[in-house]
């Protein structure tokens, strides 16, 4: 009836609902949605050679943008265009790619004669999207599926959800868990439901719905998280009419999750309710199981976007509840303003606290039974002593969600010497993945060696304002400044005067301390340009100086941790203050694009004259040295009137303008602003820059936010995949590795592959394998460990000694075969000849490669257990 009345009236209709490991989905965006951006993918654009005068013109394109993806037909704008000015402010024209790869754009033969530079920039075509009503979708469902197999499977499941609201209707209740009769009489409601109209008449899978029919009692958080946030981006595109909505049906199920033998099912008996909140839980895989996952013990590598998710859905499965469980949280980040819109762990008032403390706080509060014990150290070879064999003995697993190829590599890489599994996730946009990697079962993680690996992968970077290691880092930073200053404020400030008249109004602290935070950045409003400059040199010395003055006095150079280790060491630099400087490039550039940004947001006039910037900076400087007022920071009877009164000043004048960040548009001063905060920045940190602005431009555009819906949904796959990793062992067809495309309605899950087998003649290995020396050898010596191999697998062996490696030289003992292994030891820096295992040591890693004239192959290290 609701799904009636939402059609007739154009009001989109969404449905969701998740039963055990099974859930659906249900869009009906009405008769004629109009969706007016399609796809997610930026609008093409290319930089103008040359444009002809004539009918038609021909456009010529700069460079490596003569390469370009135009098709016939494309509609197309410009801008920034000198001397054809009219083609600037035209509607979009259509175009026709030539065998050249040059552009007709039509009649321009009255216009201007081109002289220089500008932009073409593709339209994007609105498209229009008809649904059908709930009542008749459900007997001519259209669903979401890649393969006739797999649309065969959702229509299953369609009737099983249909037979289970049946079910529930006539006995006032769902199946009791792993009831065989009640799961009998669903399977009998489903086969009575008739065919459905539209889909090829097969027989339904009897297995699969009394499979559905066992487990639907239960409520799974990791379920729920998945359909939550597929649903939220639907709702997204309701309302934003941004990218192409499900049509209609989407199935979604997880019973992979479930034993491959029906036999090790688990009981009614275990399955009963206790009066638990794991309940849920409980009702689908059993009061045993519930148990063992108590007793878990994971290390969670981030405390993001993901890591924030992934934390929450620990504590509401119970992860680690148990006497002897746990979940250790790893990051060296703070807590930034801009985290607070994806990561929800953390409040207002947690800003500049390190992440992985206030998280593990938060996660305890959700759940008290769960420890959670967090480390500000990085994990990284820096950190080893601290992260090394006894700490990675209470480990039964590891999540990575950081935010670096290169941090992932390391952690797969400790994973692989510790024998742990790793759960990994990562999202780029409305683009996610969850993968799962167990020892001796599935393939190893084999990503791209850095995010450079391939040129248009966008770059996954952190907002790190007082560790930044790279200039990614340093960029990431000044979009997120962007962001507070130029439109989250903005916005705060609006809402404020939208739906309030005092303070007193104000609803709950979390608005409060943002209003606190904003006018303390903001400080008072400018009437006239020289206020906007006065500002812009205050922010300066405010983010350049003084905070890195506060940063140094609470962890000075020369700190160091509990253990002895350098705090500013590995990835940490340490930063040092500057000094504003009116002659340098990037000092000026800054004050010129903050005025602005700040002049355009209170509706202002501007100024792009440099030479006058200069001279009012010399000015200001000799008269009113900037004095950037601090963020208030209490919620006193004082600070309160003082919010009030400055509240009631921005109230006075017109509403202020909250600026879209935009990186192609001229004259802007967008890019200006993020280039020069990222040069500064780099300058506080010691950190090398691009030697061109484009190089700059090109970064700027392959950072991609995180986003709710997506991490949401990959924090869901992932705990999915947890449950596979309790109890007893599961073989690689139980695994899944998950890519999702919220934008594109795209889910894909496969199984992993199994471990590569590397072979040398007669000597195979796994990068999970070990070699193991005998445990009654009586000398362990590295030189009874070398004869071991040449006795065990031919290899006659000799040392070589090469700076502070141990390399060894092996050949295989067949004279025909003359290509030569050298074996480095990797695990150790030694020097000694007669080397003995330190004590505790219980693997020494070996790399081979196979060096010929015409062989160089390098293989997997072999890894041998000395006991």
């Amino acid at each position: 009836m609701v799904g009636a009345l939402c059609h007739k009236h154009g009001i989109c209709f969404l449905v969701a609902d998740t039963r055990g490991l099974v859930g659906q989905l249900f869009c009906d965006f009405g008769d004629e949605f109009i969706v007016h951006d399609p796809t997610e993918a930026e609008p093409l654009t290319a930089a103008i050679q040359h444009i002809t005068q004539g009918f038609p013109g021909v456009l010529t394109l700069r460079g490596e943008d003569k390469e370009h993806s135009f098709c016939d037909g494309d509609l197309v704008t410009f801008s920034g265009i000198k001397g054809m000015v009219e083609l600037n402010s035209c509607s979009p024209r259509p175009i026709r790619v030539q065998k050249d790869r040059s552009l007709e754009i039509g009649d321009t033969s009255t216009f201007s004669p081109y002289l220089h530079g500008g932009i073409v920039t593709e339209v994007k075509r609105p498209e229009t999207v008809r649904h059908k009503p709930l009542d008749r979708a459900l007997i001519q469902p259209c669903v979401v599926a890649p393969s006739a197999q797999e649309a065969h499977r959702a229509h299953c499941l369609h009737q099983a959800f249909r037979a289970l609201h049946k079910f529930q209707n006539l006995h006032g209740r769902l199946p009791q868990p792993w009831d065989p009769v009640d799961a009998e009489i669903m399977v009998t409601l489903a086969q009575n439901l008739g065919p459905l109209k539209g889909a090829e008449e097969e027989p339904l899978n009897e297995a699969l719905l009394r499979t559905v029919a066992l487990s639907s009692a239960g409520v799974l958080s990791p379920m729920a998280s998945i359909l939550g946030a597929v649903t939220a981006q639907e709702v997204l595109k309701a309302i934003s009419r941004k990218f192409i909505p499900l049509d209609q049906w989407l199935y979604f199920d997880a019973l992979d999750c479930l034993p491959e033998d029906e036999e090790l099912f688990p009981n009614p008996e275990d399955c009963a309710l206790r009066d638990s909140r794991y309940d849920g839980q409980i009702a689908v895989f059993g009061a045993g199981f519930q148990e063992t996952l108590s007793h878990q013990h994971y290390l969670l590598v981030g405390a993001g976007a993901i890591g924030c998710e992934l934390l929450k859905g620990f504590a509401l499965v119970g992860l680690g509840a148990g006497a002897s469980g746990g979940v250790t949280v790893v990051d060296m980040d703070h807590i930034e303003y801009s985290n607070l819109s994806r990561q929800f762990l953390f409040r207002p008032w947690d800003i500049d606290k390190p992440k992985a403390e206030v998280a593990a706080a938060a996660t305890q509060d959700l759940n008290p039974d769960l420890e959670v014990m967090a480390h500000v150290q990085v994990l990284d070879h820096t950190t080893e002593h601290i992260y090394g064999d006894n700490f990675f003995s209470h480990v039964d697993g590891v999540v990575a969600a950081v935010d670096s190829f290169e941090a992932r590599h390391y952690v797969a890489a400790r994973c692989i010497h510790y024998l742990k599994p790793l759960l990994e996730a990562g999202t780029q946009g409305t683009k996610g993945s969850a993968s799962v990697f167990v020892p001796y079962v599935t393939e190893v993680y084999k990503g791209p060696a850095s995010a450079e690996a391939s040129e248009d992968a966008p770059t996954p970077v952190c907002t790190m304002r007082r560790f930044p290691s790279t200039y990614e880092h340093t960029l990431e930073w000044a979009r997120n400044e962007f962001e507070g200053l130029f439109r989250l404020s903005a916005e705060t400030i609006s809402c404020y005067q939208q739906a309030c008249t005092s303070l007193a109004d104000v609803d709950g602290p979390q608005m409060l301390t943002s209003l606190q935070r904003v006018l303390g950045v903001l400080r008072v409003r400018p009437q006239t340009w020289r206020d906007c400059v006065m500002w812009a040199l205050g922010h300066w010395q405010l983010c350049f100086h003084d905070d890195i003055i506060q940063l140094l006095s609470l962890l000075p150079p020369d700190k160091v941790h509990e253990d002895g280790t350098p705090f500013w060491s590995g990835p940490k630099r340490c930063p040092q203050p500057l000094k504003f400087d009116i002659s340098q490039d990037m000092h000026l550039l800054y004050i010129l694009a903050a005025a602005n940004l700040f002049a355009q947001m209170h509706g202002l006039p501007g100024s792009s004259d440099q030479i006058a910037l200069r001279e009012l900076l010399n000015l200001l400087l000799q008269t009113d040295p900037p004095h950037p007022a601090p963020v208030l920071a209490e919620s006193g009877p004082e600070q309160l009137k003082e919010l009030q009164e400055a509240l009631e000043v921005w109230s006075k004048g017109p509403p202020l303008k909250s600026l879209v960040f935009e990186k192609d548009e001229d004259g802007n001063f967008h890019m200006d602003f993020v280039r020069a905060a990222a040069s500064l920045q780099s300058q506080n940190y010691g950190i090398s820059e691009p030697v061109d602005h484009a190089q700059s431009m090109r970064m700027v555009s392959q950072i991609i936010p995180a986003i709710a819906t997506t991490t949401a949904a990959v924090a869901g796959l992932l705990g999915l995949e947890l449950y596979k990793m309790v109890g007893r062992p599961r073989p690689v067809g139980a695994f899944r590795h998950t890519y999702l495309h919220l934008a594109e309605n795209r889910l894909q899950r496969s199984v992993p592959s199994t471990p590569a087998i590397q072979k040398f003649h007669h000597l195979e290995w796994t990068r999970w394998d070990r070699l193991k020396v005998p445990a009654g050898q009586p000398e362990r010596t590295l030189e009874s460990l070398l004869a071991h191999l040449q006795e065990q697998h031919g290899l006659n062996v000799r040392m070589l000694l090469r700076g502070q490696a141990l390399l060894y030289s092996a050949r295989w003992s067949p004279e025909s075969q003359a290509q030569y292994l050298p074996l480095r030891v990797t695990e150790l820096v030694q020097q000694e000849t007669d080397w003995v295992p330190e004590p505790g040591l219980r693997v020494l890693v070996l790399e081979l490669s196979c060096e010929g004239e015409e062989d160089n192959t390098a293989f997997p290290p072999l890894h041998y257990e000395l006991w």
